[in-house]
């Protein structure tokens, strides 16, 4: 279906977690959604793969609904959906090679805080330190080629920017709960020209109507 027609329901937990780009793309998009927060463990075998976050776009003229599953293929299906990742596959996809490197960055802070030994905890710790800033270099970079709009990519809101903001809510007030340590050290890391980009994003007017669980991101950076 895929239309400025369909309506929305997100499934996820009552949390900021791998859910929240989501939730700001579809805000962004202007389209009719709701969110639900399933019974779990118990609701876990209704899910498509037993996982959340799970969209289902609802029919309008008596179709099926369309339910797909996993964070980032529900993220880029509605980014394409509603325009905010280019059709040029080729421009797409360097938007979308951001959002694998993200992943990993995601992965990589849970397999940390997972770890029984200290010797495990320093050697995950420390391979996550490299990746972020692998990450914030990146980002940096790609912001300063652009001219330091706070905008990874031309000049409107994009995915990449989207998801960017989806990660650093995450590690600066989401994932608190995890690492009690986490904000002060990823806020320490922040360039400028990616807190433009946070604030870009947090003020730009097809995000205002988004409320997030954790507040303001620039309020927490600011703090």
């Amino acid at each position: 279906m895929s239309s400025s027609n369909a309506s929305y329901t997100l499934r996820y937990f009552d949390a900021i977690g791998l859910a929240e780009s989501s939730r700001i793309l579809l805000t962004a998009a202007g389209v009719e959604w709701t969110e639900e927060h399933p019974e779990w463990p118990q609701e876990k075998p209704n899910q498509p793969h037993g996982r959340l976050p799970v969209l289902v776009e609802k029919s309008t003229d008596g179709s099926p609904d369309f339910v797909i599953c996993e964070s980032s293929n529900v993220e880029r299906y509605i980014a394409r959906t509603y325009g905010f990742l280019p059709a040029d596959l080729k421009q797409a996809a360097l938007q979308e090679q951001l959002r694998d490197l993200i992943s990993d960055v995601i992965s990589l802070f849970f397999t940390q805080i997972q770890c029984k030994g200290e010797e495990d905890k320093a050697e995950f710790q420390t391979k996550f330190d490299g990746l972020l800033e692998t990450l914030i270099n990146v980002q940096t970079k790609l912001l300063k080629d652009n001219g330091n709009t706070g905008r990874l990519f031309g000049d409107k809101l994009s995915y990449a920017d989207i998801i960017t903001y989806g990660l650093y809510i995450n590690l600066l007030i989401g994932f608190v709960k995890f690492n009690a340590d986490i904000a002060d050290s990823v806020k320490s890391k922040l360039t400028p020209e990616i807190v433009k980009l946070i604030s870009a994003v947090e003020t730009d007017p097809l995000v205002e109507k988004h409320k997030s669980r954790g507040g303001s991101l620039v309020a927490a950076i600011s703090a």
